[in-house]
Parts: C-alpha cells; structure tokens; sequence
C-alpha cells in the first residue's frame, strides 16, 4: 500500500490532525502516513508548497499527498487530484499545486466526491481522506473525479539575474532561524562562472564571501553560506539558535521574502579569453 503524507496548519495543540488520522486509519487500518508539517503558518499556501517541495521526492512514486492548508471548496476553488512525476497531491486548487511543481502536471481532476457531513467546515476530514483513500488503496483518479486541463496558478518569488549579480529572497526560516533562499547552486554556478563573489545581507554591512561545505567549516556562532542538501543556498550561524545564541533571521534581522544579494567580483575566464 502506498504512503500518505500529510501537510497542513492545524499545529499540534488542537484534535484536527487526529482527528484526520483516524478516519484514515477506520477505512485503513494498515495505512501508513508520514506527517510533512502542521506548523504551516495560518492559511500559507506558499510556505506549504515549499515543504512538500522540499521532500516529496524522497518517497515512492505512488504516494499520495493530501494538503490541508486553506483547504475549504469554492466554485472557485475546486478540490482537486494533480498527478506529477508519479505522484498524487489532493487538496483546494488555491494555486498551491502550481508552487509546488516545476512544469505543467500530468494530469489534473475535479473532485466529485460527496461530503459525508452536512457541516462543512472540515473538508480535508469529510472530502479529501476519502479521496486519498480511494488511491492508497489502488484506485484511479477517474473514478472519483473529472478530468480537466489545468490548476490555478500561483507566482512565487523568483531570483533576478544581472550579469554581476542575483537577487534572490529568502523563502522559509527553519527553526534554527536557518534562511533558506530562492537561489539554486545551479544558478549560482551559471551567473558567477568561477568570479569572486559577496553575499551581503540586509544593508550590506553583513557580508560572506566563501561557501561553507559544513555547519563546522566554521566556528560556534560564526556567520556561514553553504548550497544545503536540496541545493539551495543557506545562510546560517554554526550551532545557533533562537534561545542558543540566536540563528541567523534573528541575529541578521532577516525574514521570508526578504532580500539576499550576491555580487561576483571580476571577470569571467570568457571575457579574459577575448581579452587576451
């Protein structure tokens, strides 16, 4: 049988995520669910697409992820099935698909499953554990929905290429106050081509001009950059964190959507071949 994950904003305080998992459980017993986050902050479809992003690909395809973060129906915004490399995402089509996924998806239905409450303030109770249901058991999105063409679309923010520069943004803080930006090692390597470079946060009096490999490339509560294992860049404080020191959103004054600058230093061995 396949996996189910769950994401949602429900925190951990309340019954909701219980309450989720026993209605898998009563028409699944042997089910197997893995929890992505329910510290979504209230209603973030951005910072939900960002976790699932950053994982889903570490389980097999076949698996079945149902988001439950702003996940109340509408006519416009339906419940939806989007199938992508092999796997299945179930949720309202809020755009939140769309930033998760780096292309078009495979396919994409509309619900048609009826509500098994007349009180319908818990759709991913009453509605979407069903559906989910129905494919971890080997079942086919058509049976239980419509076919359609696409998914709301949703922008999220994306670095700005100069020639001597990127402009990227930090897009999550992670609870050691980690900033995880926008900026991909690819896009690293393509713009910088082996030049020198500065990383300057905020106002630019705070500025790293290396990359880390590890945490302890530097020392404890040292100020470092490194390509993490999702290969994006990071910037961090070695062994900080809030209430340890403070980690770098704290200490840096840094937050989500907020800017990180690199600027590359020199020429690039292209423009050093035509100059010679």
């Amino acid at each position: 049988m396949a996996i189910l994950t769950l994401t949602t904003d429900y925190g951990a305080a309340d019954h909701y995520i219980a309450s989720v998992k026993g209605a898998v459980y009563k028409q699944l017993p042997e089910s197997r669910i893995v929890d992505i986050s329910h510290s979504i902050s209230p209603f973030d479809i951005s910072e939900a697409a960002f976790q699932i992003r950053q994982c889903y690909m570490h389980f097999a395809k076949g698996t079945v992820h149902l988001i439950g973060v702003n996940a109340d129906f509408s006519d416009e915004v339906p419940h939806r099935i989007a199938v992508y490399d092999g796997h299945f995402f179930i949720g309202a089509d809020t755009g939140v698909f769309s930033l998760i996924f780096e292309r078009e998806p495979d396919a994409v239905y509309d619900l048609n499953l009826p509500s098994d409450s007349d009180i319908l303030t818990f759709p991913v109770l009453h509605i979407l554990v069903k559906a989910a249901c129905h494919l971890l058991r080997g079942g086919t999105p058509e049976v239980i929905s419509k076919r359609v063409e696409s998914i709301q679309v949703a922008h999220r923010l994306r670095p700005l290429l100069e020639e001597d520069a990127i402009r990227g943004h930090v897009v999550y803080v992670d609870r050691f106050g980690n900033l995880i930006t926008d900026i991909t090692q690819s896009l690293f390597r393509e713009v910088r081509k082996e030049r020198d470079f500065t990383i300057q946060l905020r106002t630019g009096k705070t500025r790293i001009s290396k990359l880390a490999t590890h945490y302890s490339d530097v020392a404890e509560g040292e100020r470092l950059a490194l390509f993490n294992t999702n290969g994006h860049l990071e910037i961090a404080i070695n062994k900080g964190a809030p209430g340890n020191g403070g980690g770098a959103s704290q200490l840096f004054g840094l937050r989500k959507g907020d800017l990180i600058l690199i600027l590359f230093h020199g020429r690039t061995h292209r423009q050093n071949d035509i100059q010679s």
